[in-house]
């Protein structure tokens, strides 16, 4: 499997060629993974998906971290958009399993996608969908602290194309903004709503730190639904550190005593500058979540609000 690592800060987003992917209800080899070029999926982009993580457990096993609240996110994803959801939560999880199975490194944890294609129908009528996993390796250790710039560029109105839908329509913005990024040497950039505050950055949300106090935007301002803001919010309690969700101002970030993203994929990765201004270089709030999501979905220390469902077909890293 080649990879390229994309970003500077870090080893967390990685360009890879895996062997397998899983579409039509089996595994098929990458190049075998296509769609056809009048589908919906590829001429109006009809498509939802979901990112999950799994990680090497103290056992030797490789886990899940939340999978049924991420089929339900796909599901209502599909709902949205009048794509329909061929696979009960069983058949997904199935599914990840059996790519998983095939694909696991006992040195790597694995991000898998998890994509309802729109492969057949028109405008709506006789709309058929599929279920396409694939899979990438990722490094077990934290990502490195980046830069962050603020993009001229603005999340969609739920009028416009609804944030909650995480459809790769959304994301088109978040293309834009990143390679507006890379111009300015930023590793990641935030996306205001049209109302000029905060939305999220290119694919994860905000936490921001002001007086000890955790503050994230609301969906109602464009982020996503995100599953790991409420996991975060339920280890805050846990640390008796205070948690509020509420619009944030473009200039409040500049002020910010710590400021981090955070999404399943990048987890919780410090932010050290944001428009090429220091971040305080102390994170003992967001420092200290960020250790205690890593222990939680690694199972060294477990915690209710996060479910870990093991892969059945996954050989034990401790074999």
């Amino acid at each position: 499997m080649s990879e390229r690592h994309v970003w500077k800060g870090g080893t967390v987003a990685q360009l890879q060629r895996p062997e397998l992917a899983y579409m039509n209800g089996k595994l098929v080899r990458w190049e075998e993974a296509v769609l056809h070029v009048g589908c919906e999926a590829v001429t109006r982009g009809l498509n939802v998906f979901e990112g999950v993580k799994a990680y090497w457990q103290p056992d030797g096993s490789l886990s899940i971290a939340m999978p049924r609240q991420h089929y339900e996110r796909l599901a209502r994803s599909a709902k949205l958009l009048h794509l329909p959801c061929p696979v009960t939560y069983a058949e997904y999880v199935g599914a990840i399993d059996q790519l998983a199975g095939a694909l696991a490194k006992s040195d790597r944890d694995l991000w898998a996608r998890t994509t309802l294609f729109g492969v057949s129908g028109h405008w709506g009528e006789d709309t058929v969908a599929d279920l396409i996993v694939t899979a990438y390796h990722q490094d077990k250790s934290p990502a490195c602290p980046i830069h962050m710039g603020v993009s001229t560029w603005r999340r969609s109105a739920d009028i416009a194309l609804p944030p909650r839908i995480k459809t790769g329509s959304n994301y088109e913005v978040s293309r834009l903004a990143r390679i507006e990024g890379r111009a300015q040497d930023c590793d990641d950039m935030i996306l205001l709503n049209s109302a000029g505050r905060v939305a999220e950055a290119t694919a994860s949300c905000i936490l921001m730190v002001r007086k000890d106090t955790v503050y994230t935007p609301p969906p109602t301002e464009g982020a996503l639904e995100s599953i790991t803001v409420d996991v975060v919010e339920a280890l805050a309690a846990s640390l008796g550190i205070a948690f509020v969700r509420r619009p944030i101002d473009r200039t409040e970030l500049l002020i910010a005593d710590e400021l981090a993203i955070c999404g399943t994929l990048h987890e919780i990765t410090l932010v050290k500058s944001i428009e090429a201004s220091p971040i305080y270089g102390k994170t003992p709030v967001l420092g200290a979540l960020q250790n205690r999501y890593l222990a939680a979905v690694r199972g060294e220390q477990p915690h209710p609000a996060v479910e870990m469902v093991a892969l059945a077909s996954v050989k034990s890293a401790a074999t």
